[in-house]
């Protein structure tokens, strides 16, 4: 039997009961695996389970993972997509040629690259405006009036944060729809929709996951009847960019762990950054958990039980001194992704040659091992 956790209950307890879901059929305290592609109707041609025709509409352990994604982020709705970068494009294809959006600059590349090439195509106008500048924000929703504005907090690669409340506010005031790429946060550390924003995103495959062997991608809304959110929910079920049963299942079990790990990560990481700012081959570190960050403040509001596993400094030297130390790193993989158990480190200058990235940044996703390990992991690797 499915029962539902009172709205009381913390997302510690939402998670690991799996926001209460049992396995009707055995009592198994794991929700079972349904890969049927189509189900049954009755002599009367009605579905015998409710709600089950097709996979591509109906599909059980996508279900379950929007439940519990829905009750974490305190939202009216979940969809699961099968990436990330399908999150996005679902969002962005619900605006009509001639519209406008506004972008956060300097957020994941990958986004960045596929909106402006998406934009182009449809006849929308993009701009791009530095969103944790608020009044530059303000600004820019005013002059440009966008149908849907989109922001990134904390941002990938710059660790910057963005004032969600405010950003909302200012789109609301032109008629505007704020979407908020949680991915580093995850709802564990930071809801956006409590602070106004319309839709939250997230890669899945990141935090949401935890485990670094699924692709995926979420949405949840605050307003399940808007025409956006319907418009989304009809492209995601004809265009059939739906979340396969297995790796539905698979994030749903990692899901069940994540508040354990995003505040197991964030201890972690603050103790790598404040021992990278004291570092005398490191120049600068960008994390927003420390007291000097500019977001430092703003951060402290929007988080809660850390700042998340992500964290990017610079090495003296540049790109030669700063490959020279991940290719001396035993503990960090050197690997795309973040949000993983596993610690990973990124020289995001190679990845990303033409977008200003400085050429001795290199970004961390920080894990779950000993933090004294991955200290001593990184000391060897700098020098002293």
């Amino acid at each position: 039997m499915t029962s539902k956790p009172t709205p009381k209950l913390q997302p510690a307890t939402i998670a690991a009961q799996a926001a209460g879901q049992i396995d009707p059929q055995t009592g198994g305290v794991v929700p079972s695996l349904h890969p049927a592609t189509t189900f049954v109707r009755d002599e009367d041609y009605a579905p015998v389970v409710e709600g089950n025709v097709y996979l591509r509409s109906h599909a059980p352990n996508g279900r379950m993972v929007e439940q519990v994604l829905a009750q974490l982020e305190g939202a009216a709705d979940a969809m699961v997509f099968p990436s990330g970068m399908a999150a996005v494009a679902a969002v962005f294809r619900t605006l009509p040629a001639g519209a406008t959006a506004l972008v956060q600059s300097q957020i994941y590349w990958g986004t960045t690259a596929w909106i402006r090439d998406f934009c182009t195509r449809r006849d929308i106008t993009l701009v791009e405006v530095e969103a944790a500048d608020t009044d530059a924000f303000a600004t820019a929703c005013a002059t440009h009036k966008p149908a849907l504005a989109w922001i990134e907090t904390p941002s990938n690669p710059w660790l910057r944060i963005v004032d969600i409340a405010a950003c909302a506010q200012a789109v609301h005031a032109v008629g505007g729809v704020l979407v908020a790429d949680m991915t580093t946060a995850t709802p564990a550390l930071s809801r956006a929709l409590a602070f106004g924003a319309d839709i939250a995103m997230h890669s899945a495959t990141k935090g949401l996951n935890g485990h670094s062997d699924v692709l995926a991608g979420a949405l949840s809304c605050a307003d399940a009847e808007s025409a956006m959110w319907q418009a989304i929910r009809i492209d995601r079920d004809t265009a059939g960019a739906v979340l396969g049963p297995f790796e539905a299942w698979l994030l749903l079990r990692g899901m069940r762990t994540l508040p354990l790990r995003a505040e197991r990560m964030s201890s972690n990481a603050q103790k790598l950054a404040e021992y990278l700012s004291d570092h005398p081959q490191v120049t600068e570190v960008l994390y927003p958990g420390l007291p000097d960050h500019t977001g430092h403040a703003l951060a402290c509001t929007q988080m809660q039980g850390g700042f998340g596993p992500l964290l990017s400094f610079v090495v003296k030297g540049g790109a030669q001194a700063a490959l020279a130390a991940t290719g001396k790193l035993n503990l960090f993989h050197r690997a795309t992704s973040l949000g993983g158990v596993e610690s990973l480190v990124e020289h995001r200058h190679t990845i990303e040659p033409h977008t200003g990235i400085p050429e001795g940044l290199l970004r961390l996703s920080v894990g779950i091992e000993d933090a004294g390990d991955l200290i001593d992991d990184l000391a060897q690797a700098l020098g002293q």
